[in-house]
């Protein structure tokens, strides 16, 4: 195993592997720490998928040694920490706690820090995130009912994570190069600096960082940065032998959970294209007017190929919910919901499933309890249909972070399993 990566959540970790798979590698993705027992095969790659974004720092760290420990036992040769190119995280964690503690755990001096991914309009400049065309903090991000994210500032987000003193490599190293970003790496390193947020713009950049990032123990941020890892071990773009996809047959479903604008877009797409959709709302939930048999028996009862059931709002209704009923305890209700819901469709002959939303995909897959998952085609940059490893009833699964993937999505993505 050349890379042992450790994802804080399930999409994340999925569109994780689909890079390091266009790079050329065998990758596998695993769901939770793998067992001791576990057999990573001939996999060049491995991507632990942990459910660790939003959880207590101390648990997201423990959780993320362990899977460290595996991956490092198991001949991982670099450390690769994916979260969110949005940098979701919170003024306590769990984005600076999880790297000190793998800098530590890696014997590492130094790591960098870079969430670009351009294809999906997340840039780095100066050290401020970008998406599209604004800063991080005038994005729909900052209405994240989870972790808003109020400073597009990255030096100052991570230096508030950590008390380990944090740099930035501009713009204008990484412009010149691969020489220049690594000359910049042991100068930071000299310096005592020990985790470097990296600006990038580009797929090229970002493949230049890669190539710099060649020595590195440990190396973190978002998928787009994984662009030039394969490369530094010998693997050529688009050389990839991946596991066969075949999907599954059976009935299919939209379960969406995110309330980013982007899902909520997809959302309307699909229903003004005549998707039957069936918001379920967590105050209802609470007060057992909605239940996750009610909402399995209308999308069993369905005529439509595709129904969805979502939970996704506007902001000022998930703040009317969480003011209702607690921030963690509205999430929770609508995620335990909507994972029964998934374990009844695929009971019911379900087996095709479109799950948008971390936190969301992290609840349904635990739920339907698959411990590996075979990436297949991409539907939008950073979203891969996926199939179940080592079931006797696989499904198939695109698991979609709640910004990412075009509004017609949900309507689409069915397209490459005919």
């Amino acid at each position: 195993m050349f890379i042992g990566a450790i994802a804080d959540d399930l999409t994340g970790a999925t569109d994780l592997c689909l890079m390091l798979a266009r790079g050329g590698m065998r990758v596998v993705q695993v769901i939770g720490v793998p067992e001791a027992a576990f057999d990573f095969g001939a996999a060049d790659a491995v991507v632990v998928a942990l459910k660790s974004r939003t959880v207590p720092k101390e648990d997201a760290v423990a959780q993320s040694l362990a899977a460290a420990r595996r991956l490092l036992d198991a001949g991982a040769r670099q450390i690769f920490f994916k979260y969110c190119s949005t940098f979701d995280s919170t003024d306590e964690g769990n984005i600076g706690p999880v790297t000190e503690a793998l800098l530590e755990a890696t014997g590492a001096a130094l790591t960098i820090a870079c969430p670009a991914f351009p294809a999906n309009g997340r840039t780095v400049y100066r050290g401020h995130l970008f998406v599209g065309d604004l800063l991080l903090s005038d994005s729909s991000m900052k209405d994240h009912p989870l972790t808003p994210m109020r400073d597009a500032n990255l030096v100052r987000v991570l230096g508030r994570q950590t008390a380990l003193p944090v740099g930035l490599v501009g713009y204008e190293t990484v412009e010149k190069g691969a020489g220049a970003i690594r000359a910049a790496f042991d100068r930071a390193g000299g310096e005592g600096l020990r985790m470097l947020i990296v600006d990038a713009v580009t797929d090229d950049q970002l493949r230049a960082i890669g190539k710099a990032a060649a020595g590195l123990k440990l190396v973190t941020g978002g998928s787009g940065v994984a662009i030039g890892l394969p490369a530094n071990f010998g693997f050529q773009e688009g050389a990839a032998s991946a596991h066969p996809f075949s999907a599954p047959a059976g009935r299919a479903a939209i379960i969406a959970g995110s309330c980013s604008a982007a899902t909520r877009r997809q959302i309307a797409a699909a229903r003004a294209a005549g998707v039957p959709a069936l918001k379920v709302d967590p105050q209802e939930i609470a007060e057992g007017r909605m239940t996750a048999e009610a909402a399995a028996r209308w999308a069993i009862g369905s005529d439509h190929a595709t129904p969805l059931v979502f939970s996704s709002d506007d902001p000022a209704e998930v703040a009317r919910a969480q003011a209702a009923l607690g921030r963690d305890e509205a999430g929770a209700l609508v995620e335990h919901l909507l994972a029964e819901v998934a374990v009844r469709l695929r009971a019911a002959g379900f087996r095709r499933f479109v799950v948008a939303g971390g936190e969301t995909s992290g609840a349904v897959t635990h739920a339907l309890g698959p411990k590996a998952l075979a990436i297949g085609p991409e539907i939008d940059p950073g979203v891969p249909w996926t199939v179940s490893l080592g079931d006797d009833e696989p499904v198939a699964l695109a698991l979609k972070s709640g910004n990412f993937g075009t509004d017609d999505f949900f309507l689409k993505a069915w397209d490459l399993l005919r």
